[in-house]
């Protein structure tokens, strides 16, 4: 607990923030004829200047500067005469966890408590366009670093009380904010509870992203799908709340954690709802379709050639036989080879800066491809069948499942190498057999072409095949049977 002395609690504070150089504290008096000793302490950085009479820190000590002790200690009680963003703080533990966050702490003389006033924060990036999920109707917006601005872009499309914020503090050393959202009537109890314990369970020291958070609460830690889906898109996180599922923010970061989720949900977009079911139907068959070619078509190439050359074209036979008669490498290598170029050519393009990343990847897929072909090394099939499936990859709108496709593959290519038509089949019936064991939040992953019938399979309207909106009448599965109705 504070002490009524102000020097008391001024020492106590700092020896909490020894050598912490960028914590500032100005001393003051206050009062018109009796003094009062006084103090605020604010990381310099998050708070512009003190004596600036637009702000609330400014108010207050200019309100504070004429009174009378008694009459400081009154207003102070009476929360600063209604003046917003002020809070009484009454241990040390608060103090230190105000000062922290970026707000300014003030401490008078001959009163036990400190009051915290909200101040501008830490620098934050504004709100911008979402970088991964690109729409071509829809919303431009996409989350920042900032957890208080994300919430606020929900409700600026949820105005409604029933939008819950629940924040927790996790990280024993970041105090990092964690904030849960959900519609109040729609979520499932059940749902909330579980990931509440989840959060509660966690014991870190740091926690810096939403990905840390992904990978310590996912039931399933092997397996290479992931447990949440991830957003940077407010429309999409709102879209999704009010359909029954529950969104995750964590402070400086912008991308949003979904739960619970399964496997149909990663192949949706947001602006799957705003255009017309004939294309977004069409576009949903190329997406599951680009995840199977993302997977199994090196895999394919390799059965063709090594195995099963009878089932091809004769021409086509003879095109592939004179192209691999100078590849040095068994067709295995060869695909294993490019493979791997290619990967590193997409890994340098990501951490290249600037335009020079893109350029990289271009231009460098062009000339190692053709190079290698001009030498030898590979043939110009596997340079296409490598192009083919980066392209797939790529069409999957989930980066966090397309990865995991890329790492499958090789799991494809090697069955491929060594059983043929049987290894690809074997490698299917084994990602089949995963997904049907995997669970997101007790939820089956591959509903709702598993356990379709606890909805009575209405989810089935919004899967591989999108209804007419129209006809999506009732929200998911993950919302309460009272809250389904009245979808659109």
């Amino acid at each position: 607990m504070l002490s009524k002395s102000l020097a008391e609690n001024m020492r106590a504070i700092d020896e909490k923030i020894k050598d912490c150089d960028d914590i500032k504290c100005r001393k003051m008096k206050l009062g018109r004829e009796e003094k009062v000793e006084a103090c605020i302490y604010y990381v310099e950085v998050a708070i512009n200047n003190l004596t600036i009479e637009e702000t609330v820190i400014g108010k207050l000590i200019n309100r504070l500067w004429n009174m009378e002790p008694r009459e400081q200690y009154e207003y102070i009680k009476d929360n600063a005469l209604g003046i917003t963003d002020v809070k009484e703080l009454s241990t040390l533990k608060d103090v230190i966890m105000g000062i922290m966050i970026g707000d300014g702490v003030v401490l008078i003389d001959g009163y036990d408590k400190a009051v915290k006033i909200k101040s501008k924060g830490y620098p934050m990036m504004s709100v911008g366009e979402s970088q991964n999920e690109k729409v071509l109707r829809g919303s431009r917006e996409g989350f920042s670093d900032a957890l208080k601005a994300n919430t606020a872009l929900v409700r600026k499309r949820i105005r409604n009380d029933k939008l819950k914020v629940k924040e927790k503090i996790i990280g024993r050393m970041t105090n990092t904010t964690v904030a849960i959202v959900y519609v109040d009537g729609i979520a499932r109890d059940s749902v909330i509870k579980e990931i509440e314990e989840r959060l509660n369970n966690l014991n870190v020291e740091g926690m810096t992203d939403s990905g840390i958070i992904e990978q310590l609460t996912e039931e399933s830690v092997l397996s290479p799908f992931p447990q949440y889906q991830t957003t940077e898109r407010p429309d999409k996180a709102a879209m999704e709340v009010l359909n029954g599922r529950i969104a995750l923010f964590v402070d400086n970061t912008p991308v949003a954690l979904l739960l619970p989720t399964n496997y149909g949900s990663f192949f949706r977009t947001a602006d799957d709802y705003y255009n017309r079911f004939q294309i977004v139907t069409f576009a949903r068959i190329i997406r599951f379709a680009a995840a199977m070619i993302a997977m199994t078509f090196p895999a394919l190439y390799l059965a063709l050639v090594t195995y099963h050359p009878e089932i091809l074209p004769t021409s086509l036979i003879m095109t592939l036989a004179s192209a691999r008669v100078n590849v040095p490498f068994p067709a295995w290598v060869e695909v294993v080879l490019l493979e791997l170029a290619f990967e590193l050519l997409r890994e340098a393009g990501i951490r290249i800066p600037g335009q020079l990343g893109s350029t990289i990847g271009i231009v460098g897929g062009i000339i190692i491809g053709q190079t290698a072909v001009s030498a030898g090394v590979v043939s110009p099939m596997i340079v296409i069948v490598v192009a083919v499936t980066a392209l797939a990859s790529f069409a999957i709108p989930n980066d966090e499942l397309s990865s995991a496709y890329r790492i499958l593959k090789y799991f494809a290519i090697v069955l491929a190498a060594v059983y043929g038509f049987f290894g690809i089949i074997m490698s299917w019936l084994f990602v089949l057999g995963h997904l049907s064991r995997l669970k997101s939040f007790n939820f089956p992953y591959l509903m709702p072409t598993a356990a379709a019938d606890i909805h009575g399979g209405k989810d089935f309207k919004d899967n591989l095949v999108r209804y007419p909106i129209k006809s999506l009448k009732e929200k998911s599965v993950y919302a309460k049977r009272e809250g389904r109705k009245g979808r659109y």
